[in-house]
């Protein structure tokens, strides 16, 4: 059996330490200190780099500290376990509605606000989630969704203390500045053209990668953890730059063949072929939660 060296493929280079962190985390929200300083090093990042980001969030309130230094653990807060379930909901959303085509249930979702200025912060935090749920303004304090997202919402609005002045309604019919057929409303109110162009520049980027993987595998070769990391970060990271920002409209929404899907494939191929050429058996610490996740992916 040979083993990949370390120039064999790409490694990860200026990657963000938070997304290598939260990345380590357990389904139930810890993160062992201990092994984000392992996995770290193989990436090539610094002990002192891995320090920094985990007090950041804890200032952020996202993690509790518990005990010191490479023995402590970091405990997942209510806003930390929403910070690492989205991303996790988002894919499945995201790999759902690709396997089936579809998504939409035809209707707009429609969340109004005028939250008073005296209530500046809660204001901006209902606007920030919205947009992260992949809301689309279509005017100031008017946003739109396809998804159906009014559990969501109001949710948030009650927790915000803003929900007397939130007002939510479905329909089928919506028009903006006179356009009204679907597909060109969703260009209109979202970046579509351009998130588009971003997802195929990620697949031509790393279009080789599948191909180079199963070349290992079919010569019996295998890769070590070192390796293994690094590139699992370079890609996911390059990935989540573009995945980050997508609203994941349903297929109905959006142009055919749509490279949102391509990348996606990529990826999923891509890890699921690497974790059969690791050197140790057991499941990599880096993303388990997405492996975890990708198991139940057809």
């Amino acid at each position: 059996m040979a083993v990949v060296s370390d120039t064999a493929v790409p490694l990860a280079t200026s990657v963000p330490t938070r997304v290598l962190v939260l990345g380590m985390a357990h389904a139930d929200g810890i993160v062992d200190a201990a092994e984000v300083f392992g996995v770290a090093e193989a990436c090539g990042l610094s002990a002192d780099q891995v320090r920094s980001c985990l007090r950041r969030l804890v200032t952020e309130g996202l993690f509790e500290r518990d005990g010191t230094g490479r023995g402590a653990t970091y405990v997942a807060t209510e806003e930390g376990h929403r910070a690492l379930t989205g991303y996790l909901e988002r894919t499945r959303l995201a790999y759902a509605q690709d396997h089936a085509g579809r998504g939409w249930d035809r209707q707009w979702h429609l969340v109004a606000f005028a939250v008073p200025e005296s209530q500046r912060p809660a204001r901006d935090g209902l606007r920030d989630h919205l947009l992260a749920l992949g809301g689309a303004a279509v005017h100031n304090g008017l946003y739109v969704s396809p998804h159906r997202w009014e559990a969501d919402v109001t949710a948030e609005a009650e927790r915000l203390g803003v929900g007397s002045s939130v007002a939510i309604a479905a329909t089928e019919q919506l028009s903006v500045g006179g356009e009204s057929d679907p597909r060109a409303l969703a260009r209109r109110l979202w970046p579509v053209d351009e998130l588009a162009e971003r997802y195929r520049q990620f697949v031509d980027a790393h279009a080789y990668v599948p191909d180079f993987l199963d070349g290992l595998l079919s010569r019996h070769e295998r890769m070590t953890d070192d390796v293994f990391l690094s590139g699992a970060l370079t890609v996911t990271v390059q990935f989540q730059s573009v995945f980050n920002g997508d609203p994941l409209l349903p297929p109905e929404l959006l142009p055919r063949p749509w490279p949102g899907r391509a990348a996606r494939e990529l990826l999923l191929r891509s890890r699921r072929t690497a974790m059969r050429l690791r050197t140790t058996a057991n499941r990599p610490a880096l993303f388990r939660t997405y492996d975890e996740l990708i198991e139940s992916i057809p």
